[in-house]
């Protein structure tokens, strides 16, 4: 397999071919020195031969990071040739830990040299490199720790489907699309309330005439989200990040962000300084998103709705 050719996305089975490459080495490199071990046993082994005691499977499997069965294996096929027993724990007696043999521990102090020889050689090889494996792995692991492969994927999914979803002002061609999405999910979690179904009916006269602004995601011609701006008569707000709805088909793809992030440079657009918005606390993915887009909790203001619970604001300048 040419894995240049294929690109960084074939990095695990790139990984797992050089591991192949150095493993075959490894078991020439024991006969060469006279050692009777396995490579797949190393972690356990070397783990053990530094232990002033017996210690638990589950004590190795966490050191060496590798999964419970698959050191089970592995103790019990060097338990067959002689190089670890089992001992009752001291404090527990129902927990048996593992030690090295006598065979076991002459091999520790004979495999010494090998030790040298080979990092000698590892080290020699990685200085004839331009760029230090070692160091590398250690950072994309520190990485991948930080933000694991499965996310960064997730990112890089919704950030290619949402570059395909346009954006647009609302028009009255939307609004049984604006009405729809947004009684699916109020519905959904709680009732409709009067102050819903008055803007909801009439987004020309509740929003639109009175200042206010609404956005809409379209993909293929099809309303896949819902935002709008409200204007507002008060001292300390402008403008109200209201009625977001996202079609629950589309959920996953970023939609709430895309618009959340359109609908405050709209109102940057218009000059706005602080931004508020009401919700629920259950509604814990939507919480998520208004904390990504900047807003912060705060309380006191007075709300139209039975289901708020939670009040946030966003400072544009």
């Amino acid at each position: 397999m040419d894995f240049d050719e294929i690109g960084e996305m074939a990095i695990g089975s790139r990984l797992r071919a050089l591991s192949d490459l150095v493993t075959d080495d490894s078991a020439l490199i024991y006969e060469l020195y006279k050692i009777d071990l396995k490579p797949k046993w190393f972690p356990v082994f070397y783990f053990l031969s530094n232990q002033a005691k017996g210690v638990s499977i589950t004590s190795i499997a966490k050191e060496i990071e590798q999964t419970h069965p698959s050191v089970i294996k592995i103790v019990k096929e060097m338990y067959n040739t002689g190089l670890v027993l089992e001992q009752k724990d001291e404090q527990d007696g129902r927990k048996n830990n593992i030690v090295l043999t006598q065979k076991g521990q002459d091999i520790s102090q004979k495999i010494q040299a090998q030790y040298i020889d080979v990092e000698n050689a590892i080290k020699n090889a990685l200085n004839q490199t331009r760029h230090n494996i070692w160091l590398a792995i250690q950072e994309f692991e520190y990485l991948l720790n930080e933000k694991s492969l499965f996310d960064r994927v997730l990112e890089q999914k919704k950030k290619r489907e949402s570059s395909s979803i346009e954006v647009y002002e609302y028009s009255p061609d939307y609004h049984s699309a604006f009405k729809k999405l947004n009684e699916e999910w109020i519905t959904k979690y709680f009732k409709l309330e009067e102050a819903d179904s008055k803007v909801l009916n009439d987004p020309q006269g509740f929003i639109l005439d009175k200042g206010g602004k609404i956005l809409v995601a379209v993909l293929d011609h099809e309303v896949l989200g819902v935002c709008a701006l409200l204007k507002m008569e008060d001292d300390h707000y402008d403008y109200e990040l209201a009625k977001m709805a996202v079609s629950p088909k589309a959920q996953g793809k970023g939609i709430g962000y895309l618009l959340g992030t359109s609908i405050i440079e709209k109102a940057k657009s218009l000059n706005a300084s602080r931004l508020y918005l009401e919700s629920n606390t259950i509604l814990k993915p939507a919480i998520s998103l208004y904390e990504k887009l900047g807003f912060r909790k705060v309380v006191g203001h007075d709300t139209p709705y039975e289901r708020c619970n939670i009040q946030m604001e966003i400072h544009l300048k």
